[in-house]
């Protein structure tokens, strides 16, 4: 109610002055004809006057009020005219006006009505951050998000691939104990952008493992489960996230989705302070980098934080020597998740043929030739127009041990 006597009011006082004003403007405005009958009529006298002196004799000064007299009448009949013309402009202006604050009071309150928010409270504080609550704990279920999104078009599977994929299906199927043939699964699946096949696989993955599933294993889920949503962070993905960091809390990709879920659910502060502290820290190479940087100045704005980010930067020596300090697991881990960042950047965002072919290069290096494989087939799409770039990238997929 406050809202809506403060808008009226202030609606009222604009009214009240463009009015004052138009009526001032009305007031002050003199025509051409009532100046000049004011000054026919200052000659008149002034006739009068030099008569009076002898200046005029009778004759000139009767010859000259007879002009001046018909001018005085000529200028007053148009006076006349244009002062009943100025009536019926000014009541059509009146009419406009009040047509005009009629259809602004109506327009703003339909305007509202549509894209305000009628009715919502200024909330404080703490009421923002239980509404926050709520949202996170109301929000829908991995498999009713899933379930109301739109079918998406089957991604172009080599055949000699899909052939090699379906042969795992059928495996795992005939031995669900085999935890290497559920993570070839899980990796192959989500390889060919089949999330939700990739992260019912990797469950199997956490369960076959039970207490020795790593961080990394439980991250992968939740990342699959993302991906499967479209960027949603569904409560079954948030376990999976808690569970990769209590098991790791630092652990990288797990942090940057725990902040995206924040920012999803009405606590883009805690966004913002979550991914300041990765942005921070690096490396820069990070997969997560990228898209924090992509959004830190807005979260900043929105926090009420007045924050440069730093410079980007290469891996420092601390950093290469924080990799070399890595068990031969750990290390794995960090390159299988920096390769599947540069992957998903190339899939979505495009990038260097130089970048392709290191992608490719990895792969071999990973030893994971069927993904080395795809990534070399989407690269002969993309740069079908550029034979050099493809130079490049054929060398990589030489060296990475490929057929062309």
């Amino acid at each position: 109610m406050p809202f809506w006597i403060t808008s009226i009011g202030l609606l009222a006082v604009t009214g009240l002055f463009l009015v004052t004003a138009m009526r001032r403007g009305h007031g002050n405005d003199v025509t051409a004809a009532a100046y000049d009958l004011q000054v026919y009529r200052d000659q008149l006298a002034e006739v009068d006057r030099d008569l009076a002196r002898g200046v005029l004799s009778q004759e000139d000064a009767a010859r000259v009020q007879v002009e001046i007299s018909r001018r005085i009448l000529a200028a007053d009949a148009q006076v006349q005219i244009e002062s009943s013309g100025s009536e019926q402009n000014t009541s059509i202006t009146r009419v406009g006006l009040a047509f005009g604050g009629a259809l602004l009071l109506l327009g703003s309150f339909g305007i509202y009505q549509t894209i305000g928010n009628p009715g919502y409270p200024d909330l404080g504080l703490a009421d923002r951050k239980e509404l926050a609550r709520e949202s996170l704990a109301n929000r829908p279920s991995q498999a009713a998000f899933e379930a109301q999104l739109p079918a998406s078009a089957p991604p172009d599977i080599d055949p000699d691939f899909a052939k090699l994929l379906e042969q795992l299906r059928t495996a795992v199927k005939e031995r669900p104990n085999e935890l290497r043939g559920f993570t070839l699964l899980a990796r192959n699946e989500a390889t060919v952008q089949n999330f939700k096949a990739a992260y019912i696989a990797q469950q199997r993955v956490i369960a076959l493992k039970a207490d020795d599933a790593s961080s990394f294993d439980y991250v992968q889920l939740a990342d699959m489960m993302i991906r499967a949503a479209q960027s949603y962070v569904s409560p079954e993905a948030e376990v999976a996230l808690r569970a990769a960091l209590e098991r790791d809390p630092n652990n990288g990709f797990a942090r940057y989705y725990s902040g995206l879920m924040m920012s999803q659910n009405g606590r883009p502060d805690m966004t913002f302070r979550n991914w300041r502290d990765l942005l921070e820290t690096g490396p820069e190479n990070a997969p997560w980098i990228a898209p924090i940087r992509a959004r830190i100045d807005d979260l900043a704005w929105i926090a009420g934080v007045d924050y440069t980010p730093p410079a980007a930067r290469g891996p420092s020596a601390e950093d290469v020597e924080a990799a070399d300090n890595l068990s031969a697991e750990d290390r794995a881990e960090m390159i299988q998740g920096m390769v599947a960042g540069l992957a998903e950047r190339l899939g979505t965002e495009g990038g260097t043929p130089q970048e392709w072919a290191q992608l490719i290069g990895a792969y071999g290096v990973l030893g994971d030739l069927d993904k080395a494989r795809i990534i070399w087939s989407e690269a002969q799409e993309v740069f079908a127009g550029s034979p050099e770039a493809l130079t490049a990238i054929r060398a990589a997929a030489e060296r990475a041990g490929l057929n062309n």
